[in-house]
Order: C-alpha cells, then sequence, then structure tokens
C-alpha cells in the first residue's frame, strides 16, 4: 500500500537526519486489533444472563455471527431488530461494563498485516507509541501479554504504552492530553486510528503528519477531513 510505504520512507529520513526522533502512533481497538470477536462474545454472555427473563432476544443475540457485527452496538441491534429501549439501554451498560474486562482482550484478533507493520516501522527507527483509552489499572497486564502473543513490538528501546491512568476520566480528554505532550518526546510521522475524533485531533496537533483512518468495516464510518486517509488493514503487498 503506497501509505505505508510512504510512512516507512518517512520514517527512515528521520531517524537518520540528526533531529527529533520520529514517532509512530497506533490505536488499539479497531485499529491494530479487530474487536468484533469480543464484542460477539460480551454480547452472548448477556443473552446466557437473560436466556429465562427475555428468551427472544436472548434468542436473536445467540443467533448473530461475526460478520453481523458493527461498528456500534446500537448499529447491530438496530440490524437484528432489538427495539425495546430498556433492553438495548441493558445491552449498552452490559456492553460497556465488559469492553475492556482483561479476560476478554483475548477474543481480539490482529488486523491483517498490523504486527508485520508496526515492527517494521519500529526496526525503521520509530518510537511506537501504543494510544488507547483501556485502562491502566484494570488492563494493563492483558494488554501487555495480547501485544506480546501477536508478536507486536512491546517492553523495548522506543515501544511506548499508553493507558488511561483514571478509568473514570473522558477517553477524549486522555487522548487529547497524549497526543499534544507527544511533541515533547519526538517527531510524529504518523497516526493510526478507528477513531474518526482521534484522526481528526491529530491532524489538528500535527498536520504534517500522515493519519489514517483505519475503517476495517468498510464505509461505515463517516468521511474524514481533508488530510486524513483511509486504509482497511495495514497489508503492504
Amino acid at each position: 500500500m503506497v501509505l505505508l510505504d510512504a510512512v516507512l520512507d518517512r520514517v527512515n529520513v528521520s531517524a537518520t537526519d540528526g533531529g527529533f526522533p520520529p514517532l509512530v502512533v497506533f490505536g488499539l481497538d479497531g485499529t491494530l486489533f479487530d474487536t468484533r470477536p469480543r464484542t460477539l462474545e460480551i454480547l452472548r454472555r448477556f443473552a446466557d444472563a437473560i436466556e429465562d427473563s427475555q428468551p427472544d432476544v436472548s434468542e436473536t443475540l445467540r443467533a448473530l455471527g461475526l460478520h453481523q457485527m458493527h461498528h456500534l452496538v446500537r448499529d447491530t441491534l438496530d440490524a437484528c431488530d432489538i427495539t425495546d429501549v430498556a433492553t438495548r439501554r441493558q445491552i449498552s451498560a452490559h456492553w460497556q461494563a465488559l469492553e475492556h474486562a482483561e479476560a476478554l482482550l483475548s477474543y481480539d484478533e490482529p488486523q491483517a498485516g498490523a504486527a508485520d507493520f508496526v515492527r517494521e516501522v519500529h526496526r525503521a527507527g520509530a518510537g511506537v507509541v501504543y494510544l488507547t483509552s483501556r485502562s491502566r489499572d484494570s488492563a494493563l497486564l492483558a494488554t501487555v501479554e495480547q501485544l506480546y502473543d501477536h508478536g507486536f513490538p512491546v517492553g523495548e528501546a522506543g515501544v511506548h504504552l499508553a493507558l488511561k491512568p483514571d478509568p473514570a476520566q473522558r477517553d477524549e480528554n486522555f487522548k487529547r492530553t497524549c497526543l499534544a505532550n507527544l511533541a515533547r518526546f519526538g517527531d510524529l510521522v504518523a497516526l493510526f486510528d478507528a477513531d474518526l475524533f482521534v484522526c481528526e485531533m491529530g491532524r489538528t496537533y500535527y498536520p504534517e503528519a500522515t493519519v489514517a483512518l483505519l475503517d476495517a468495516w468498510e464505509t461505515e464510518l463517516p468521511t474524514p477531513q481533508e488530510g486524513v486517509s483511509t486504509i482497511h488493514d495495514f497489508r503492504r503487498g
């Protein structure tokens, strides 16, 4: 992919020009990892919990397949015709409670080409920053294990993992603070994220960086602003 090749070229140049070290930022949920299997498991657990009280909803949720998972839970519920407001709120609350549960991160699958590309970026001399709204207290160990098990660089020089220190902090505020502070540590060459807000915020702070929205669901996300590209995976060939 031309965009990914261009990022590697910029890293190589920046790593040898004697200036600030290059940095590349990657989101985790929906970016480096496909979280649809995790969401499907969360919905199936909810189905088990309501089997006796709401058998019809339970049956509907159990029938869902991976291909029916949408980027947003509400869109998944729309697609399977679960319209009762109270039920939707229960499901949403259940999903939010388990979204970053340590035991469920193992259901995620890496996006195609993701581990290879991050390793290439790191070998080329870039600092790698994993930026995620997962909680440091509840998800740190599981996140490190997840990255390691799937072949991503972790626990190495120049690899940084940024998780929320306070679970109550709004995701947007946490990521805004992290992005704003990155300029102190290096030259942000590229940012990849599945959240359009994060991409546009990164573009605002670092207009010279390559910013790419990871849209694994293809066409479900809003159209990004000028200067934000869209990719569907990390395969270069």
